[in-house]
């Protein structure tokens, strides 16, 4: 298999090129020439398939030619040591938790399956790889503790200061070894700007060589299909039953997770609709109801890993469907929420099924929730992405509750912070890169 950049589809790489470079020289993101229907056979059973084994059908197509099967599933099985519940809440509506991995958030599942095969490739070559990150919360966390001592790897997270919860920034603060956290004096999206530039400079390419872990990156796209199917065929049996259709509501600030999604329904898994959810940083919403697409600066939210003004996983997308609009409206719907409609949607969940949502988890139930008010013909889940003893403050405060704190993540709590505290100027990061 090899992949392409969404500007200019005529210019292809191989798996490892495209992992090891991130974004392509272009500027733009690297995506698979073919999407591949699942085999007939593994579609009728999927039902019977362990997480493991559906996750090395659906990576194989594009990822099996040049790891080898022993190998890939190697890694899947060392990547994926944790449990993927779907919790029932109420009729016809269930939770995905993605948050049992070791820093109780989704991003567990691309971060350390890429993490896994940088490791090997960079083994392989004997080259050292410098990875840079952008994070608005939990992918610092999923990316610093995915990579923690990988031999051959560092690892720069950019995180905008103080708008990260604490519990969030003492998980890739807190660690050393191979992991510095910068924390940038600006917004999410200065941060992801910073790390864009970064990749386009020739003076640092030539001196090193530069990859990322963000949500652009391909060997963190690919192993998120993997739980879409694994919700889908524990819902899919009663879906049946009730003749109703599957639709799955995603929580959405860079859109890889809901890119994921799609690649997973066009390999056949049996998922009809997609919901994008999002807090006001509404930008594929609006452009949903009136197909203009205005990026701008990102507004500071109760859900601040959905801060991103201008999400770069949204020109995958546009390329999953050749630019058409109609036909990703005919796939997607936007929601949207405020910081008041997240709190009144925490609340009326607690109330009313004793489940507790974390901010980001809160529009992808209410935007299901509203969906299926108006399409009884539907049933679904939501993808609830970290664990709410990762917002404290917001949660407790909303549902006047005092919240268990797992043990791994207060592990991170007692830890000591250490950032190195920059301006949102180029040079001066490419200062920094370049001297450390």
């Amino acid at each position: 298999m090899l992949f392409y950049s969404t500007e200019n589809p005529t210019k292809k790489t191989d798996l490892r090129e495209a992992l090891l470079k991130g974004l392509a020289d272009d500027n733009g993101l690297y995506m698979p020439e073919s999407i591949p229907a699942l085999p007939p056979d593994i579609l009728r059973r999927l039902g019977t398939l362990s997480f493991h084994e559906m996750a090395y059908w659906m990576a194989a197509p594009f990822m099996e030619a040049e790891l080898g099967t022993r190998k890939l599933k190697a890694l899947i099985e060392d990547a994926f040591d944790f449990e993927v519940p779907l919790v029932p809440i109420c009729r016809d509506i269930a939770s995905l938790e993605l948050f049992h991995g070791p820093t109780l958030a989704f991003k567990d599942f691309g971060a350390r399956f890429l993490a896994r095969l940088l490791g090997h490739f960079t083994k392989e070559s004997q080259q050292e790889v410098t990875i840079l990150v952008a994070t608005s919360g939990d992918t610092g966390s999923a990316v610093a503790n995915g990579f923690l001592g990988v031999p051959g790897i560092r690892v720069f997270v950019l995180y905008p200061s103080g708008l990260v919860s604490s519990s969030q920034e003492k998980q890739f603060t807190t660690l050393g070894h191979n992991i510095t956290a910068l924390e940038i004096q600006g917004t999410f999206d200065d941060c992801q700007r910073l790390v864009k530039q970064a990749f386009l400079d020739r003076d640092l390419r030539n001196r090193m060589t530069l990859t990322s872990a963000n949500s652009i990156s391909l060997g963190r796209l690919i192993p998120q299909m993997f739980y879409y199917a694994w919700a889908a065929a524990q819902m899919l049996p009663e879906m049946v039953k009730q003749q109703k259709k599957l639709i799955a509501s995603v929580p959405s600030g860079n859109f890889g997770n809901l890119t994921a999604g799609l690649m997973a329904k066009k390999m056949g898994i049996p998922i009809h609709h997609f919901i994008a959810a999002t807090n006001v940083n509404d930008i594929v919403p609006i452009w949903l109801e009136t197909g203009s697409y205005r990026p701008r600066p990102s507004i500071a939210t109760l859900a601040n890993a959905m801060d991103v003004g201008t999400p770069s996983n949204f020109a995958r997308i546009l390329d999953l469907y050749g630019n058409d609009h109609k036909a990703v409206c005919e796939d997607i719907s936007g929601y949207r929420y405020t910081d008041e409609e997240i709190r009144n949607i925490m609340r009326t969940c607690y109330r009313e099924t004793g489940y507790i949502l974390d901010p980001h988890g809160a529009t992808g139930y209410e935007a299901l929730r509203s969906f299926l008010e108006k399409s009884p013909d539907y049933g679904g889940f939501f993808v609830e992405t970290a664990h709410p003893a990762k917002f404290p403050e917001s949660v407790e405060s909303t549902l006047q509750i005092h919240l268990t704190v797992p043990e791994k993540l207060q592990e991170f709590l007692r830890r000591e912070k250490k950032s190195v505290v920059l301006t949102k100027q180029f040079e001066t990061f490419k200062d920094f890169l370049s001297e450390a």
